[in-house]
């Protein structure tokens, strides 16, 4: 019972890992996400097919179910569906399941060793739990945003929605973990997933620093905290990406370029960073006399991490994202493909995203008669 993406991305991950997912939808409005665009998916004629492309990143290999809890028969055909399943994941607000007799104690009645999981802004608990979460609310309010920007500009939230695609990591991750505890014991479990929780996970090394020293970590750009050189520098005929993360590999740039005081002045990590404009002024004085070509290619000649900056139309047409196939057809759709890469047991791509209650009839013939199916 998801919708939007934390949840939807979340399910799409178990459901390329071989899940049987069901997901449940208000058989009038849906999934509000569908509405979400342009872009639109067109059909062979060119019409719109009324799916965005937003919802049609998170919704593969499911079934749509168009159920309305809120009525005495919807909420009987979840129950029967809950009885047969091992995970239930929602995303709605708190208590709003409770409310309609779907609460974790409730769904525990029916299906004892359920794996209930439950994403919201703020979980369950705290003086926020009752806000309505928003992926750039939470990115602003973990702290995010003042990491991202340059060092004069405004902060800017990541150009995806990176706390609902965490939280749907996280949350998968969460409920692997609690399928093998269930396979120990026998034991399902509730959990609280929060999109600033999960945030907040995500900054990592930048949260580490802070409860290290107290000092915040400063908008740098495209550089590192902690590296130099490391970030975008203009070639002749566009940027580059140089990327230098130990002392050998600025002793092999130096040598490269043929200065030697370069490396001596600045042979530590801890140098290059207590120095960092005037290490990076340095280097951009020698990108900048040569091709965006000239220096990927024989950079990475001598080992050192180097890229182009790419559109999304040059990076699905790169050789090594080619040579994975990350653009996965699908029934006419094509789709970015799982980045899990199992050798015995690789994702797989069974369902295209699903129309709104384009299951349902066939959903409910698993758990009813013919006879049943007739009286709805």
């Amino acid at each position: 019972m998801t919708r939007v993406l934390a949840g939807p991305f979340c399910t799409q991950i178990l459901g390329d890992l071989g899940a049987d997912v069901l997901k449940i939808e208000h058989p009038v409005h849906g999934d509000m996400t569908r509405a979400w665009g342009p872009p639109f998916e067109r059909d062979l004629k060119g019409e719109e097919t009324g799916e965005s492309a937003y919802y049609l990143s998170c919704n593969r290999n499911k079934r749509s179910v168009a159920l309305d809890i809120a009525t005495p028969i919807g909420l009987e055909m979840a129950k029967k569906l809950i009885a047969t399943s091992d995970v239930f994941v929602e995303n709605f607000k708190v208590g709003f399941l409770a409310h309609h007799g779907l609460s974790y104690e409730d769904v525990k009645k029916i299906k004892p060793d359920i794996i209930y999981c439950s994403i919201t802004g703020f979980g369950q608990t705290g003086p926020y739990a009752q806000r309505p979460g928003y992926d750039f609310q939470v990115q602003g309010l973990s702290g995010l945003m003042s990491l991202i920007g340059e060092p004069e500009g405004i902060p800017l939230r990541a150009g995806i929605s990176i706390a609902d695609i965490g939280t749907g990591l996280y949350s998968a991750i969460a409920i692997l973990a609690a399928l093998y505890q269930r396979s120990q014991t026998g034991e399902g479990q509730y959990i609280d997933m929060a999109l600033l929780d999960s945030t907040m996970g995500l900054l990592s090394f930048a949260a580490q620093s802070y409860l290290l020293d107290g000092k915040l970590p400063p908008r740098i750009g495209n550089g590192h905290p902690n590296i130099v050189p490391y970030g975008l520098f203009e070639a002749q005929d566009g940027y580059v990406i140089i990327a230098i993360g130990t002392d050998s590999q600025f002793e092999k740039f130096c040598t490269f370029v043929e200065d030697e005081t370069f490396f001596k002045a600045y042979s530590t990590n801890k140098d290059r960073v207590l120095h960092r404009a005037e290490v990076n002024r340095k280097v951009q004085s020698f990108i900048e006399e040569k091709s965006k070509t000239y220096w990927i290619e024989q950079l990475d000649k001598i080992g050192i991490s180097v890229g182009p900056v790419n559109s999304l139309k040059e990076a699905f047409e790169d050789p090594q994202v080619m040579a994975h196939q990350i653009a996965t057809p699908l029934e006419g759709l094509k789709t970015v493909a799982s980045p899990l890469n199992l050798l015995k047991s690789k994702p797989t791509y069974r369902y295209r995203p699903p129309h709104l209650g384009e299951h349902t009839d066939e959903v409910l013939r698993e758990i009813l008669t013919e006879n049943e199916l007739k009286g709805l």
